[in-house]
């Protein structure tokens, strides 16, 4: 067994099942996905720390637990179609991708986009395919979707992601005003809206484009 290869089960086992991920589907993913592959080679000796990790532009993949419990919050199906919105390199969209049937990967730095490409092709990863865009705006071209992950933590959620999910579908992420300590969430599709349920408290870096709107102060 490689080094990587160790490194991969052992985060599995101390930092992922230990923290209340049960789906067999998700562990199995987080063991074959090579998570060395989409961080910057001078990161690869760390590539399997319980932290966030930097990719550059000041942008980060998210702690292996988080986006492990985050995805298995989605409840991904094998039939579904999945927005992974800030994908940066592409490792959440290869996680992804590896338990929907479609996902369409959301990045608006096209050198991350660029590297987020390369990274799936060399894995092979044929039902992602990465798009360029605004983060904040979503990609509502390919919808709706079944399931939607934003990656980082953000002040609040767009209301046109409502718009870009069926009824019913479920939307995650880190809700954070200051990019630090936050809510993890779970936001279900009712009646036109969506309903949040808090899973768990984390501290995710920031991603750029979701601060909250500016109010009038009388």
């Amino acid at each position: 067994m490689s080094d990587f290869a160790q490194a991969r089960t052992n985060m599995v086992e101390s930092q992922i099942r230990t923290n209340k991920v049960t789906d067999q589907r998700i562990l199995d993913a987080f063991l074959d996905v090579p998570r060395e592959q989409f961080v910057p080679k001078s990161s690869r000796g760390i590539a399997y720390v319980d932290e966030d990790i930097s990719v550059g532009g000041g942008r980060h993949l998210m702690e292996p637990m988080v986006l492990a419990r985050l995805i298995q919050a989605l409840n991904v199906r094998s039939s579904d179609l999945v927005l992974d919105v800030a994908c940066a390199t592409g490792y959440s969209s290869a996680i992804l991708a590896s338990l929907a049937n479609t996902v369409v990967a959301l990045e608006e730095d096209p050198d991350l986009a660029s590297s987020a490409t390369a990274a799936l092709a060399e894995l092979d990863v044929d039902n992602a395919v990465v798009v360029e865009g605004r983060l904040a705006d979503g990609y509502p071209s390919q919808g709706p979707y079944q399931a939607i992950l934003i990656n980082g933590s953000v002040a609040e959620v767009p209301a046109t992601f409502a718009e870009q999910l069926i009824e019913g579908g479920r939307l995650a992420t880190v809700l954070s005003d200051d990019g630090r300590m936050g809510n993890a969430v779970l936001m279900t599709k009712l009646g036109g809206h969506l309903a949040p349920r808090v899973l768990f408290d984390a501290a995710i870096p920031g991603t750029p484009g979701f601060e909250r709107a500016a109010s009038f102060v009388f």
